[in-house]
């Protein structure tokens, strides 16, 4: 029973690749998803289901016993029910009702062998045929609704790459997302070993690659590479752990000005090399040509769609006025308290830097002390950026005023992005960043050497509550312009 159309198949299974396909599944079902796994006696149905459901549950799994005679089991994993059932010996698909199956269809994550014996299939439900193909070995057929399930052929794709890497074992859960196009999963082995696995677009991987090689060659703590398929957009990496610089100042927010210090000491160390010839520069046209997505996104949906219009031209002129005749420096663009690991005494460690620059060497600073997403205090701030300039020479009042423009600039291009990823991607919860944003723009525009930026955001509302209460219930209703 394989209802069209099919949307991925392993020609060659063995029970690793099984097992490997159906923990990968267990990382991404959800509460009132079906899997329907048909096959005949000894294909690998339950092989199949026990492997989910364990890996769903974790440290805490239970023994998954094959429910032939109770017909249904049910476990509980992360707040979600599963619900096991072999419909083998079902005498009547009216039977279901008194096993409260259908109840659970909508609530619960269902996996259903012998699915036949109940009729018309669930609506929605992916089935996952199992035939065998030798000995201990099945061809596997996924089928379902393509936009339902429209991602099941990238996990079968991530399920033989793992299997492939020698991962097929390991429990998958999904990390944190970001704002990009990239998402992690963490592998936890048997023996408790853990990797991280990202999956990129196809193709995308060659900068991280490139970088990763620069900064271990150089003795920076980026993540090992394990396994790779760039082509797929696949890299199993060394697993640095959870210890986010954000995670460990909102556990200890005393550590700031220590943690801060170590910050912008590795920056300093980074600006003691070259930067690469691979990555771009993010010169003054790049930055301004950025600050376009300030005006063609916030300000339209601040009310004032033509208040941003010249900002891109007088980031243009202050560039050349205060940053251009300095060296451009390695950035690595992202570089704040949420992508960076710290390791105690260890030099910390660096993620998400494949969008590395050269630029001004204020930028990664202005990254890291006027966080989007966290409150920096003043006099930290002023410490960290005393210790770069004493340990780089950079002349302080030239350097602080290319600090505070790049600041704003950097600024700017995020309230652009997050109205952009709530109008245009559904993705509303960045919005809550923008008044701490706004009031760097505010504070940078300050500074006398950027009295024409100041001039030319006069016109431009701040995000006021109101104001993005009025963004949110747009949230999603707008394409690109």
């Amino acid at each position: 029973m394989i209802p069209s159309p099919r949307l991925a198949t392993l020609p060659d299974a063995d029970e690793d690749a099984t097992a490997g396909l159906a923990r990968v599944l267990a990382a991404v079902l959800g509460p009132g998803d079906c899997l329907l796994l048909d096959g005949p006696v000894g294909a690998g149905k339950s092989h199949f289901a026990r492997a989910l459901i364990r890996a769903r549950q974790g440290d805490a799994a239970e023994d998954v016993p094959s429910p032939t005679f109770t017909l249904v089991q049910t476990y509980e994993a992360d707040g979600t029910e599963i619900w096991h059932a072999d419909l083998y010996r079902l005498g009547d698909a009216s039977e279901l009702v008194e096993l409260g199956l259908d109840e659970a269809l909508g609530s619960a994550i269902t996996l259903i062998e012998w699915p036949d014996r109940m009729g018309a299939p669930p609506a929605g439900a992916l089935t996952v045929a199992l035939d065998p193909a030798g000995p201990h070995r099945r061809r596997i057929t996924l089928s379902g609704d393509p936009g339902r399930w429209a991602a099941i052929p990238r996990l079968v794709l991530i399920a033989g790459f793992l299997h492939r890497a020698g991962w097929a074992g390991a429990r998958v859960a999904p990390l944190a997302g970001d704002a990009s196009a990239r998402r992690y999963f963490r592998l936890t082995a048997e023996d408790g070993g853990t990797a991280v696995l990202m999956d990129a677009p196809p193709g995308s991987c060659g900068p991280y690659l490139a970088m990763t090689g620069w900064l271990r060659d150089r003795g920076f703590h980026a993540p090992a590479v394990l396994a790779q398929d760039p082509d797929a957009g696949l890299l199993l990496m060394q697993d640095l752990g959870d210890d986010l610089v954000a995670r460990v100042l909102d556990a200890d927010p005393a550590a700031a000005p220590a943690v801060y210090a170590r910050l912008a000491d590795l920056i300093a160390d980074l600006h003691r090399h070259s930067p690469p010839a691979f990555v771009p520069a993010l010169d003054g046209p790049a930055l301004a040509e950025q600050v376009e997505l300030f005006a063609a996104w916030y300000c339209p949906a601040a009310g004032a769609p033509g208040a941003g219009v010249g900002v891109g031209a007088v980031i243009l002129a202050l560039y050349a006025q205060l940053c251009a005749q300095t060296p451009p420096a390695l950035s690595l663009r992202d570089f704040h308290a949420e992508n960076v690991v710290w390791r105690g005494d260890d030099p910390p460690g660096l993620l998400d830097f494949q969008d590395a620059v050269a630029t001004h060497p204020a930028y990664d600073l202005a990254s890291a002390l006027q966080d989007a997403r966290r409150d920096v205090d003043a006099g930290v701030e002023a410490a960290a950026l005393a210790r770069y300039l004493a340990a780089t020479g950079h002349d302080p009042d030239r350097f602080a005023a290319a600090y505070a423009l790049l600041g704003a600039q950097r600024g700017l291009r995020i309230m652009g992005i997050f109205t952009r990823l709530c109008l245009r991607d559904g993705k509303p919860r960045y919005l809550a960043f923008m008044p701490r944003v706004w009031a760097a723009i505010v504070r940078n525009a300050a500074h006398p050497a950027l009295a024409p930026l100041a001039l030319a955001l006069a016109g431009v509302p701040a995000p006021t509550p109101a104001l993005i209460e009025r963004i949110a219930a747009r949230c999603g209703t707008r394409p690109t312009p």
